[in-house]
């Protein structure tokens, strides 16, 4: 474990390759597990301003999902996550022309039609983040098959999983905690403890 300010961070996180690659894996986060994607109250609030801009690109039973249920509810483990449909999928999921998986909200925010792109949870998979008591946070590297072609292209390009994962970081924690981490990965190396 190593803690950046108020994070603390499995060292994994430093340690383990992974660039997702889309093509093998089709996606498959958003459309497989048994509940949504952990969410804040403050991402329902965005999720339902831009519901109405993503509408017509999403499955009708999506559409009747989020009608009816709204955008979030609390699962079993009691938290807040993304209203699924049909036990599986994350309302927001579309494919593209090859049937690949994305989120319609990410795909709204890359296109320019909206400001927000998707739950900070998504952003950061596969971390995930817990709180804790006195402020702290804690990041774990979650490891699922289903990316196993995440972490063998992530091998080839040399790509830690923290620099994959650099603008949802950075997007969640800010510039400056980024910067701290990477000048505390600098020292680790340099020391020979990574």
């Amino acid at each position: 474990m190593l803690q950046v300010g108020e994070v603390i961070l499995s060292t994994d996180i430093l340690t383990e390759c992974f660039c997702c690659d889309l093509r093998q894996c089709r996606g498959a986060c958003c459309v497989e597990g048994d509940a949504g994607a952990p969410v804040t109250l403050e991402e329902v609030g965005e999720m339902e301003r831009v519901y109405p801009l993503i509408r017509e690109e999403l499955s009708s039973e999506a559409c009747s999902v989020a009608d009816t249920q709204g955008m979030a509810y609390i699962d079993r483990t009691g938290d807040l996550v993304t209203s699924i449909v049909n036990g599986r999928d994350c309302i927001f999921t579309c494919h593209d022309a090859e049937g690949c998986c994305l989120c319609a909200s990410d795909r709204a925010f890359r296109q320019g039609r909206t400001s927000w792109d998707k739950p900070i949870s998504c952003a950061l998979y596969p971390i995930r983040e817990k709180r804790f008591a006195g402020g702290l946070t804690g990041l774990n590297y979650h490891r699922w098959d289903i990316c196993t072609p995440a972490r063998l292209l992530g091998r080839r390009l040399q790509m830690p999983l923290y620099r994959f994962l650099r603008v949802p970081l950075v997007r969640r924690f800010g510039q400056a905690w980024y910067d701290e981490l990477e000048q505390t990965v600098t020292e680790l190396r340099k020391h020979r403890m990574l």
